[in-house]
């Protein structure tokens, strides 16, 4: 068996076997398979595609190919959630307490942000003194003493995925639903929950920008994961304009408790109420997706979800006092309000255009290595939908670097406005288990 091989017959659109995808996947790993070598088979995976049963193999050599933690000194049904990027998606910094308020704990490794999309830990990382770094038993210990941990992945964890997530970024095989599958399930399941739950993100500030892909991608990982025995379910949610209103680090980080505290926005709220309530329901604490979310709110309003947040961030080496003082927080020293030039009813909210321009002013990277500006981004004061007047407020801009004189209008740019009254945007598109 040799590389070249394997590369014809994806070529030739043949299934590869277990031992084959091993062979690609160990040589990877010990540099036998070159690199372009690999970036051959990603283009020929690209283009031919990979049946369900291909796509479960390669997870399965990809788990295989690093450590896999072990939760099960952590009593109780262990959950895990993941969502594939967006636009003001801070979801988890909301939905971790949440959960771990209803009894649940939860041990949850997750990524930073990189172009348009931002990433959990640089959320948490305006948190002084956060550490999202912990070696795996200090990991499970600060699960088992605080309920909920949220990290960045250990070193040894899925080391293939890595490499194949860098070979994809500069050949041009990003976008091939057996590669992104696999390369998601690979770190859930050697993350070692019990149960999964994803969020897939469908439209213009997504990866997936049709519900037909997005739908592909879904059931592709929900198979995955029930060939491993994981209760595994997803939501495919709306991402034709950012989620909530806040765009960067600490801003989301402060609507992620406003949140908790009963006051956020309401598509943000309802989103997580979703994804929680069938969380619960996976981890047998309330069948009733109804009384879920009923249970979920009770837990907001008695204060209990705000108290786990503060366990989650004393257990990590934060502070927890700037949950009732955001003065404890980086917040950008210029505030730029930007106007509505029309009357109208807000139509688009652009939200690849925003997050692209929220990278400029810091809040993103554009390249893994640039600094992150905790304290910038947009707050916006109206959403899609929403009748806006001439010379309101429609979103502020928070900088800590002068506005080049066009940002504005590229920030206006991103609006569409129309006379006529918007029909209610779907949130959740589907749920597939």
């Amino acid at each position: 068996m040799n590389i070249i091989q394997i590369i014809n017959r994806k070529k030739y659109k043949e299934n590869l076997s277990q031992e084959e995808i091993n062979f690609f996947v160990q040589g990877l790993v010990s540099g036998s398979v070159k690199d372009y070598q690999a970036s051959s088979l990603l283009m020929a995976i690209l283009l031919n595609g990979m049946s369900l049963e291909e796509t479960s193999l390669l997870t399965k050599a990809m788990v295989d190919s690093g450590g896999q933690v072990d939760l099960s000194s952590i009593p109780g049904t262990k959950v895990d959630k993941h969502s594939t990027g967006g636009v003001g998606d801070k979801v988890s910094l909301a939905l971790v307490p949440l959960l771990a308020s209803c009894g649940l704990k939860v041990a949850k490794m997750s990524g930073k942000g990189l172009g348009h999309t931002g990433g959990t830990l640089d959320k948490l990382e305006s948190i002084p003194g956060l550490k999202i770094e912990l070696e795996e038993k200090n990991f499970i210990q600060a699960v088992k003493d605080y309920d909920a941990a949220i990290i960045s992945q250990t070193d040894n964890l899925v080391p293939a995925d890595k490499i194949l997530y860098a070979l994809r970024d500069v050949s041009g095989t990003i976008d091939s639903i057996p590669l992104i599958a696999s390369s998601i399930m690979s770190k859930k399941l050697a993350s070692g929950a019990d149960t999964i739950f994803l969020d897939v993100k469908v439209g213009r500030g997504a990866f997936m920008k049709d519900l037909d892909s997005a739908t592909s991608l879904a059931e592709t990982m929900v198979y995955i994961g029930k060939s491993y025995g994981k209760d595994t379910q997803v939501i495919i949610s709306d991402m034709n304009q950012p989620l909530g209103l806040a765009i960067g680090n600490s801003l989301e980080l402060i609507e992620a408790i406003e949140t908790l505290k009963g006051q956020g926005p309401k598509d943000f709220e309802s989103l997580v109420l979703t994804a929680g309530s069938i969380i619960l329901k996976q981890a047998g604490l309330e069948m009733d997706q109804g009384k879920g979310e009923k249970l979920l709110k009770e837990k907001i309003s008695d204060g209990s979800a705000l108290k786990a947040l503060k366990k989650l961030i004393l257990g990590q080496g934060g502070d927890p006092e700037l949950i009732d003082d955001y003065k404890k927080l980086p917040i950008a020293s210029a505030v730029t309000e930007v106007l509505c030039p029309e009357d109208g009813y807000i139509e688009e909210i652009d939200p690849l255009e925003l997050g692209l321009l929220s990278a400029d002013l810091g809040a993103g990277r554009k390249v893994l290595g640039d600094k992150i500006d905790h304290g910038s981004g947009f707050v916006l004061r109206k959403k899609v939908g929403d009748f806006v007047e001439k010379d309101q407020p429609l979103l502020s801009i928070y900088h800590n670097k002068d506005l080049d004189k066009d940002f504005v209008k590229k920030v206006l740019a991103a609006y569409k406005f129309t006379k006529e009254k918007c029909p209610p945007r779907t949130l959740v598109y589907k749920h597939i288990s």
